[in-house]
């Protein structure tokens, strides 16, 4: 019998040590398509991709270490200096920070569970997730809303959007008698219209999608609003002092042509890859900030969130513990039933053996049954004792003991320590005979001399 094994590799390409030059070279055109990647490199099992504005990161389940690095190396190739490897239980811990939203620009952010959960789903309908990832997304989705239940970790600035909002309110004063316009309407500029609703005098939602947008402006329900596609651009930041975007487009939407008769102009660009040309911000009247200039808002943020910030990190560390923990006992469970499944086929060929030899002596049903009931009860004394080793060393990662263990069992079985990751040994009990002194003395009585002497020599 042949048990999976699975080792998590992961690569983080993200703002905390990458330009946003490095996140959009990493970034493929979609997640899906990201997974289909990992999947077709050799030894990859299982594949998960994320990709945000501020990160792209990719986790693979293989075999060993080496397979899984290997993998990650050619997925971000060209990009050494902004990756950050990681191996099994590293992967496992950064999964679950991402959730909670310890590694986020803003601090304890609610959308990068959203996010998580989206890419998740995504991954599974690619066929990227398997029992390894299953557990450690699981995982990783159920203490992020842990972190956000029983912590301040996403109280005040919870997003990229109202992080620009307060950028802009330092930079310009009060936003009161401002027109804003925000350009793209999906969750990035979802955020940043829900942001702006009631801090500015008027507000334009633009769109490649009119529809979208004129949904969007319907939900503002405190400043005045009003939607337009993307060909309105140049008289909709005309009329703009503040313009923030997020769109999801692949090409600049806004260049130094664009904005060069809009006048005084601030301009946050949210968006990854970027959506205002840098030749924009050398224009006189316009300024533009992009990711990298909400680091200070951000700083101040994680800042006051430092206390519930603590609280999370505990929260990781015991998480990540039980997660160790389930893997090993899954570890444990199917070694085990490897042993059973091992012992299971000697025990049927040896009693179907015995029970051929007696008929011809007129093995009545009962014996037959007692037959089998003591090659059970052997079965289950002889395991026993390695059962019960067995899960206590997973538990401690004492692979020697189990080592030791299976080898008293038979061939084949011993498990690679370097492929011990969340990995399981393949092979089988092979018994070549018993001692009837092992056998209840309450059974041994029920059994014909001629079947306890065949199963003493091990005879056909």
């Amino acid at each position: 019998m042949t048990v999976p094994t699975g080792l998590v590799s992961g690569v983080s390409i993200s703002h905390r040590h990458a330009s946003l030059d490095h996140i959009e070279r990493a970034a493929v055109e979609s997640q899906r398509q990201g997974v289909e990647t990992l999947l077709s490199q050799p030894g990859v099992r299982e594949a998960f991709c994320l990709q945000t504005c501020n990160r792209v990161e990719a986790y693979v389940v293989t075999d060993d270490a080496a397979t899984g690095r290997a993998a990650l190396e050619r997925y971000t190739a060209g990009l050494e200096d902004a990756r950050v490897a990681m191996d099994h239980e590293t992967s496992l811990e950064h999964l679950i920070r991402v959730a909670c939203g310890l590694e986020s620009l803003v601090l304890g952010e609610d959308q990068i569970i959203g996010q998580v959960r989206r890419a998740f789903v995504t991954a599974r309908e690619a066929g990227g997730v398997g029992p390894v990832l299953e557990d450690a997304i699981t995982k990783a989705l159920h203490v992020g809303e842990r972190a956000r239940d029983e912590t301040e970790i996403n109280e005040g600035v919870v997003s990229l959007g109202s992080a620009a909002v307060e950028l802009a309110e330092r930079e310009l004063g009060d936003l009161s008698a401002e027109d804003a316009l925000v350009v793209g309407a999906g969750e990035m500029g979802t955020l940043a219209v829900r942001a702006l609703d009631g801090e500015v005098a008027s507000l334009t939602v633009a769109n490649r999608s009119p529809e979208r947008a004129e949904h969007l402006a319907g939900d503002i329900e405190e400043t005045p609003a009003r939607a337009v596609g993307l060909e309105a651009l140049p008289e909709a930041t005309a009329s703009a002092g503040l313009v923030l975007t997020a769109t999801g487009s692949d090409e600049h939407v806004l260049d130094a042509e664009r904005l060069s008769g809009a006048g005084e102009t601030f301009v946050v660009d949210l968006a990854s890859p970027r959506d205002v040309a840098p030749t924009a911000d050398d224009l006189d009247d316009v300024t533009v900030r992009d990711l990298d200039a909400l680091e200070d808002v951000t700083d101040r943020t994680r800042e006051s969130r430092a206390e519930a910030a603590a609280q999370v990190e505990a929260m990781v560390d015991e998480e990540l513990d039980h997660l160790l923990s389930q893997y090993k006992r899954k570890r444990a469970d199917q070694i085990i039933a490897a042993m059973y499944e091992g012992a299971e086929r000697v025990k049927a060929r040896e009693v179907g053996k015995a029970v051929s030899t007696m008929e011809t002596d007129g093995l009545t049903d009962e014996q037959e049954a007692a037959v089998e009931a003591m090659a059970d009860a052997l079965v289950n004394q002889l395991l026993s004792a390695p059962t019960k080793s067995i899960r206590e060393a997973a538990e401690k990662g004492d692979w020697t003991t189990i080592n030791s263990a299976l080898e008293l069992f038979g061939p084949g079985m011993k498990v690679d320590p370097e492929e011990v990751g969340e990995g399981v040994p393949s092979g089988a009990v092979d018994a070549e005979s018993v001692d009837p002194d092992e056998i209840p003395a309450e059974m041994r009585e029920q059994m014909p001399d001629a079947v306890l002497d065949r199963l003493a020599t091990g005879s056909d």
